[in-house]
């Protein structure tokens, strides 16, 4: 079967299989996609198989040819660029019903950034010519794909904000927040991918990380492997409020 992925640096691990309602459905909810007609989202998606990756698989690569951008259906999806140091720059962290690399197609048709797997994943690839091809005869495309960069615009504020304005401290906590249900008292969080890459995310090392961890205990925060049980959720948001920690 025919492979829709861009780079040659793509791993071979890449599984394909036929899209199942639930993908389908999951698609039409994406910001980009989210109210087009099933005449349009055929057109776009035709007949299109998803594709299953392996974490740690390179979906592109800075610099590589915009052939794609892509849904994905599952698992977490980094992006990232490298700096003339070696080291990493997460631009942000993709999941399940969002879309990515949509923007590229119109930038030089170059990906500005690299996209990692870090959580197994299922994805569906779109190919760019045809999807500016939808978009010249639907401009009602064009008004979601403006829509969408400025969510992504809003994500890299918060998380610059992030970065700039909170402790290490707030950081971790606003992170565990993050996947803890509204209207509960305890939970159990799994972490969705590896902690070292948390703290990338985060913007503090790794044993910085383990440190904060240790601290909240406190505040009802076991690290069992890579689970988090919080048993007091109520205590996490007062330290986002400024609450000392004790």
């Amino acid at each position: 079967m025919l492979n829709l992925f861009s780079s040659d640096s793509v791993s071979e691990c890449v599984y394909h299989e036929r899209m199942e309602i639930s993908d389908y459905k999951n698609i039409c909810s994406t910001k980009l996609f989210e109210g087009l007609s099933e005449e349009l989202m055929g057109q776009i998606i035709g007949n299109r198989s998803v594709q299953t990756l392996d974490k740690g698989n390179l979906i592109f690569q800075q610099g590589d040819d915009a052939t794609h951008f892509y849904v994905i259906l599952s698992g977490w999806i980094k992006l990232y660029r490298q700096l003339p140091s070696g080291d990493e720059a997460i631009l942000h962290m993709f999941t399940v019903g969002e879309t990515f690399a949509e923007a590229a197609m119109f930038d030089n048709q170059k990906y500005p950034a690299s996209a990692e797997v870090v959580a197994d994943a299922r994805v569906l690839a779109i190919n760019s010519d045809h999807f500016k091809t939808q978009v010249a005869r639907n401009p009602e495309i064009a008004l979601r794909m403006l829509a969408t960069s400025t969510i992504h615009l809003k994500h890299l504020v918060v998380e610059i904000e992030q970065i700039k304005a909170r402790t290490s401290i707030q950081r971790v906590v606003y992170f565990l927040l993050g996947f803890c249900p509204k209207d509960t008292v305890s939970t159990v969080i799994e972490l969705p991918y590896e902690k070292n890459l948390i703290a990338t995310r985060l913007g503090i090392k790794a044993e910085s990380l383990s440190r904060v961890l240790n601290q909240l205990r406190g505040h009802g925060v076991q690290c069992v492997k890579n689970k988090i049980v919080v048993s007091d959720i109520s205590s996490l948001r007062r330290i986002t409020m400024g609450d000392p920690m004790e």
